[in-house]
């Protein structure tokens, strides 16, 4: 704040300066001239600080891609300069010739800055592609906020090049600054989770500033950026992983992969659950596995909080997760001792 302040005083009072001392000591507008040097000063100040606050928000990739393309641009219309040199020799008018070559170089410098930073991502892209080809997993804003996915990159099952665009890093901000606490605390969550993973030595988290101003919608973006990146789209929502599929992108999806490392029980198999609550159907009786997975024990209705012995009878896989029926052990015993008796009774 205290280095603005001094380029303020520095840009006024130098444009009052200036003013002051390019004008006549006797003109009668000396005074407006003066004032009018340091309102320009101040407004250069201004404009200055305005700059400086955009480009800190651009990654040092893409401040370097402008440089380089500027330069270029301006190597090109000094190049150019010389055949504008010889024009100057038999034009009629020569003065309109340095006036072309100011304009040719501030549009070939424009041009040279505004290409060298949206087109140095997609050199390094192509680059990557050809001699490492990388494999980009590209992150959407549920399963940053679901946080799952810093636990796997932590324990090693996931490495590589993670890519976060701008679009979406924008999303989880407007998200931590909502006025509802519940949204407010799921962007903040976020904002976490994405700040361990960057200290995480097994990925590499990337900014990206690529965007598609002409598509509404981040799901959308999401996906024409995976299909321009090749890259696998990291997600855990339902409809976006739909969507990806049916334009030929690939999809991470962590709900997925939270169902296929559920532990895998056979019809048959005992274990011991705790009756959490009720069920909707008349008797039943509902637990949980450590990993969330419900078990439904029919008759135990009356054996709320106790821990029972049950037997698995089937297992049901939904897109909302796995579901496990199951008896209490009791029962399938004494239904096992009935099958053994009538067993025996027929063979005799």
């Amino acid at each position: 704040m205290i280095i603005r302040i001094i380029l303020i005083l520095a840009c006024s009072i130098s444009g009052l300066a200036i003013a002051f001392y390019s004008s006549t000591p006797d003109s009668s507008y000396l005074i407006f001239e003066t004032i009018g040097g340091f309102i320009i000063g101040l407004l250069i100040a201004l404009l200055v600080i305005k700059v400086e606050r955009d480009i800190r928000r651009l990654s040092l990739k893409i401040i370097a891609g402008g440089v380089i393309g500027m330069i270029i641009g301006l190597l090109i219309a000094l190049i150019l300069g010389f055949g504008l040199s010889l024009v100057s020799q038999i034009s009629e008018n020569p003065q309109i010739v340095p006036w072309m070559y100011v304009l040719l170089t501030g549009i070939l410098g424009y041009l040279g800055l505004v290409l060298g930073s949206k087109k140095v991502e997609e050199i390094n892209y192509q680059t990557g592609h050809s001699k490492e080809n990388p494999e980009y997993r590209i992150l959407d804003t549920s399963v940053i906020i679901d946080g799952r996915i810093a636990d796997i990159c932590d324990s090693g099952f996931l490495e590589g090049n993670m890519i976060v665009p701008r679009f979406v890093l924008n999303e989880l901000q407007f998200v931590a600054d909502s006025s509802d606490s519940m949204k407010r605390s799921r962007g903040r969550r976020g904002l976490d989770i994405l700040n361990h993973m960057q200290k995480s030595s097994n990925i590499n988290i990337e900014i990206v500033e690529q965007d598609f101003p002409k598509i509404k919608g981040v799901d959308g973006k999401l996906v024409a950026l995976a299909k321009k990146m090749n890259g696998k789209l990291l997600t855990n929502d339902y409809n976006l992983n739909k969507v990806a599929e049916l334009q030929g992108v690939r999809v991470l999806n962590i709900n997925e992969l939270a169902n296929a490392m559920k532990p895998v029980v056979l019809p048959g198999e005992q274990m011991n659950v705790k009756i959490i609550r009720e069920g909707k159907e008349a008797g039943q009786g509902v637990g949980y596995l450590d990993d969330g997975t419900m078990i439904i024990v029919d008759a135990a209705q009356r054996l709320v909080n106790t821990n029972v012995d049950v037997v698995v009878t089937s297992v049901l896989q939904t897109t909302a997760g796995r579901m496990i029926f199951t008896e209490l052990k009791e029962v399938a015993d004494r239904k096992n001792q009935q099958n053994i008796k009538h067993a025996a009774e027929s063979n005799n």
